[in-house]
């Protein structure tokens, strides 16, 4: 973070420093939420949890060498006296309240004589944000000092920790926005006004918290809404529901997918029999013109292409060349954990990890990524768990899924939990026969289950929404595999 003084985050913050407390004391640290992250110098932002209090590790914090402590209520030391303390009436709104201020600064400071500049680009939609949002960071990353989030921290605490992260020498900002409900981006883009805003697709995910998937289209239309006034709005040229936004950017727009029409687009696909795609990416020029560069994804599955195209666009709206675009895509490399990483293990089976979240459009992509890894030679196996916040939606949802594997001929699937086991019904109804679908009642059956059925040459795809827990089956299946 910036330094800021103790007086300037209670300013911000609307929070009140604590009498015995220095105004003038400099907090130059990072701003962080949990104590064992805690650096010399930094705050702590005691948040409270329904399961772990903040404010239970504050003194923790402080002796590890925070500075400051951003907490609710007042909080005793170990011998009795209070922390160094800014109280406020909400800590998590103070904590938005405070990365909000520090934005507000950097940009002031991008427009003195000599900054490189700062662009903040906020990536949304129901699929594919943290893939696309690791794309971009590695494009911007080698044109100058980025900033993104780790993961997906992509929600009211991950984003302002995120932006809290940038400082004077930032030049890319480059945020996942993630959303459950109506507002929730609204919120977001408060606190951060993206330059370049990004949205992939509007899908089933969250159907439950939302309501119905117009309502999942409202909820991402906020992001172009919070545009700063000149703000760019990168579009997906394939979704209508996308396309819609466009009447509502308070700037220029810019198209990119498929359709003949849109800005750049990819021509010319063909996936290897690794699962990784080559394409030739081709944009428009400022003259009305075109430009075509080779692409080659090092990332498994033919839907990266889209993620990729996305991605090329934003990184065009903020600068960047297309032969830099080009060049960047085919060096970058999948960065999260547990999102379509593949590992060839010692014994010859091929894992694909991709059990960090899943919708019915994830899944569908992943199911494809598989029958193509394993193609006519190998065995195909899928490991599937519960989709998630589906409302209505979640039986009709995972019976197309069962049904999908037996189109894709996949060799075995084995189902995890009850909540899945519309999976198995789906490819029963299919056509699916013998012991080709099964259901295991929990990871740890279907790890039992995996030990003694895996044979070398297989490809196993772990699936299902974080929630369902087979994250733990991909870390297992994984082994002692360097990630």
């Amino acid at each position: 973070m910036i330094a800021l003084t103790a007086a300037e985050i209670a300013a911000a913050t609307g929070g009140v420093l604590r009498p015995d407390v220095d105004p003038a004391l400099v907090v130059a640290g990072p701003v962080v939420v949990d104590s064992r992250e805690v650096e010399p110098g930094g705050l702590f932002v005691a948040l409270p949890g329904e399961h772990v209090d903040g404010h239970d590790y504050a003194a923790g914090a402080v002796a590890a060498g925070a500075a400051l402590v951003l907490a609710a209520r007042d909080v005793p030391g170990p011998e009795g006296q209070p922390l160094p303390t800014v109280v406020v009436p909400d800590v998590e709104r103070a904590l938005g309240d405070l990365a909000r201020e520090v934005l507000v600064r950097l940009r002031a400071a991008s427009l003195e004589p000599g900054s490189p500049g700062l662009r903040v680009v906020g990536i949304t939609g129901s699929v594919g944000k943290t893939t696309t949002k690791d794309l971009l960071a590695q494009l911007c990353g080698s044109a100058g000092p980025t900033v993104a989030p780790v993961r997906s921290f992509n929600n009211e605490i991950g984003l302002p920790l995120t932006v809290l992260k940038a400082d004077e020498a930032t030049r890319f900002l480059v945020l996942e926005m993630g959303a459950s409900g109506i507002g929730h981006l609204t919120y977001l883009t408060d606190i951060a006004p993206p330059d370049v805003a990004v949205v992939l697709v509007v899908g089933q995910a969250h159907l439950g918290g939302f309501g119905g998937i117009e309502a999942v289209a409202r909820a991402k239309s906020e992001i172009v809404q919070g545009l700063v006034p000149d703000g760019v709005a990168v579009l997906n040229a394939d979704d209508l529901r996308v396309m819609a936004m466009a009447e509502l950017a308070p700037g220029d727009v810019v198209t990119f997918g498929a359709s003949a029409g849109a800005d750049v687009r990819a021509r010319d696909v063909v996936v290897d029999r690794t699962g990784r795609a080559r394409f030739t990416l081709e944009a428009r020029d400022g003259d009305g013109g075109t430009r075509s560069v080779p692409v080659e994804l090092r990332l498994v599955g033919e839907h990266h292409v889209h993620n990729a195209l996305a991605a090329a666009t934003a990184g065009l709206a903020v600068g960047l060349t297309l032969d830099e675009v080009a060049a960047g895509l085919s060096a970058a490399d999948a960065l999260s954990p547990h999102r379509m990483h593949v590992v060839e293990r010692p014994d010859g089976v091929t894992v694909v990890d991709d059990s960090y979240n899943a919708n019915p459009d994830s899944m569908r992509a992943a199911l494809k990524a598989l029958a193509v890894l394993a193609g006519r030679d190998r065995r195909s196996i899928a490991v599937l768990g519960e989709m998630l916040e589906l409302g209505d939606e979640h039986r009709e949802a995972h019976d197309a899924i069962g049904r999908l594997v037996v189109r894709l001929n996949i060799g075995l699937t084995v189902v995890v939990g009850e909540g899945a086991r519309a999976i198995r019904d789906g490819a029963n109804h299919e056509g699916s026969w013998g012991d080709e679908v099964l259901l295991a009642d929990d990871v740890d059956a279907a790890a039992q289950f995996l030990e003694g059925e895996l044979r070398p040459g297989d490809v196993v795809l772990v699936k299902s929404s974080y929630g369902a827990g087979l994250w733990q089956l991909g870390d297992l299946l994984v082994g002692e595999v360097a990630r």
